[in-house]
């Protein structure tokens, strides 16, 4: 998504969200994401306005004080950014991908589901299996913040299961263009 992204000229414009709207965006992530209300505060505090910036390919991205801290496609989930996520890393669920994947996450390809049940990949119990197109922060065997950030195509329990194909669909990663962004 942000494999090619430059500010100046993918941004078509800029605007400070009405309150009201604020409330629902600000409602809709707390629901979403595990965080409490307190320590949200900190991450984007109620007497910071929130800005949206439009982007090419339907991209919205959230910044407050010009730093970006949430992204949506179309009307998708939010997802925060992945500096925010080495900031907070229990904003999303984990799942952990083996070794020999990091070079092609770091290359924006997807995160295939051998990955996750090979040796050094891990998926959460199934006590707590995830449903398919729950946002997640991707892991890497012994390492200690996100490499990426994305969307389950399948449920994690389907991952262990059918062991073939997308697992995770890659939506920001480190090195990409939003990753290199910190002001807009």
């Amino acid at each position: 998504m942000f494999k090619k992204f430059s500010p100046s000229s993918d941004i078509s414009g800029q605007s400070i969200l009405k309150s009201s709207v604020q409330r629902t965006i600000r409602t809709n992530i707390l629901s979403h994401f595990k965080v409490d209300p307190d320590t949200f505060e900190h991450i984007w505090p109620k007497k910071e306005s929130l800005v949206l910036v439009k982007c090419r390919e339907h991209i919205s991205l959230y910044t407050v004080n010009g730093t970006p801290l949430f992204f949506q496609h179309f009307d998708g989930p939010y997802f925060p950014t992945l500096k925010l996520l080495h900031k907070y890393p229990f904003l999303l669920p984990r799942v952990t991908v083996d070794r020999g994947a990091i070079r092609f996450l770091l290359g924006g390809a997807h995160m295939m589901c051998p990955g996750f049940t090979s040796a050094g990949g891990e998926l959460p119990p199934p006590e707590e299996a995830l449903p398919a197109g729950t946002p997640v922060a991707i892991m890497s065997e012994g390492k200690e913040h996100a490499v990426g950030i994305g969307i389950t195509k399948l449920s994690t329990e389907e991952i262990k299961s059918v062991n073939k194909g997308v697992g995770v669909e890659t939506v920001c990663y480190l090195g990409d263009d939003l990753w290199n962004v910190d002001t807009v």
